[in-house]
């Protein structure tokens, strides 16, 4: 009975998980690994042993990596100026203190002040702002291929193991 609730607890949190993909106020893929890995050790890691489980946090890893940097990736791709991109970076984790509009407006108001600050106009400043949001966008979305990657590679360990 005890194992039935911990399988529902981490299928909760890969839920959870999957919906942090697209809400940038939940931790998506730790918890998706999470989940996977309270799932693994319920099972007796029978099916997704350590290399399994190092695999998918290695992914995981990749995408926390690029979901963390994209804003300023994006900066970077339309020619922002080194302070846009600190800027970007800076505005990112600001933008961690204040929930969703934070993490949305944060990396866009950081680069758009770290190109003003760089001496651009204010038409070259938006710009990079924009870029900025780009790269957010991209890094949501390979934050949500990297959690759906993970959850497939989930189910196989489990088929095949």
């Amino acid at each position: 009975m005890f194992d039935i609730a911990l399988y529902v607890f981490a299928a909760l949190l890969m839920l959870g998980g999957l919906a942090g993909a697209v809400l940038p106020a939940l931790p998506g893929i730790p918890m998706i690994f999470a989940g996977i890995w309270l799932a693994a050790a319920v099972d007796g890691y029978r099916h997704l042993g350590l290399w399994w489980l190092i695999g998918l946090g290695v992914l995981g890893t990749f995408g926390v990596a690029v979901d963390f940097i994209a804003g300023a990736l994006g900066a970077r791709r339309v020619g922002a100026s080194r302070q846009a991109i600190w800027g970007a970076t800076l505005g990112t984790f600001a933008g961690l203190f204040f929930g969703i509009p934070g993490l949305l407006l944060g990396p866009f108001a950081g680069a758009l002040a770290g190109e003003l600050l760089a001496g651009q106009s204010v038409l070259r400043s938006t710009h990079v702002g924009v870029g900025t949001w780009l790269g957010l966008l991209f890094g949501t979305l390979v934050k949500l291929v990297v959690s759906f990657a993970m959850l497939g590679l989930f189910a196989l360990g489990m088929l095949l193991g």
